[in-house]
C-alpha cells in the first residue's frame, strides 16, 4: 500500500470514530492511539508509523463496539447456510 493510501485510510478511521461518537453520544477511548502521537496530517511520519496507528485506532474502535453493544446478527440453525450467505 502506498503512503498516500495509508494517509487516506488513517483519516477515514478518524472520521469513522468521530461519526460514531456523534451518532451514539458515546466517547471511544483511544488511549493507545493517542500515545502514538501521530495523526493523518503528520505526512512526514513513515509508513510503518501510520500502519501502526491505523491498526491501533481500528482495534480500539472495534473493541469499544464489542464491549458496549450486542451484535445485530442472529444465527438461525434451521436456515440453510447458502441462504444465510446470500442475505
Amino acid at each position: 500500500m502506498q503512503k498516500e493510501e495509508l494517509l487516506h485510510l488513517h483519516m477515514l478511521l478518524v472520521h469513522v470514530r468521530k461519526y460514531y461518537e456523534n451518532i451514539t453520544g458515546e466517547e471511544v477511548l483511544t488511549d493507545k492511539y493517542a500515545s502514538l502521537h501521530i495523526s493523518p496530517v503528520h505526512i512526514h511520519k513513515n509508513k510503518i508509523s501510520h500502519k501502526k496507528a491505523i491498526l491501533t485506532l481500528g482495534d480500539e474502535i472495534v473493541g469499544h463496539i464489542r464491549t458496549n453493544h450486542t451484535p445485530f446478527i442472529e444465527y438461525h440453525p434451521e436456515l440453510p447456510s447458502e441462504r444465510v450467505a446470500i442475505e
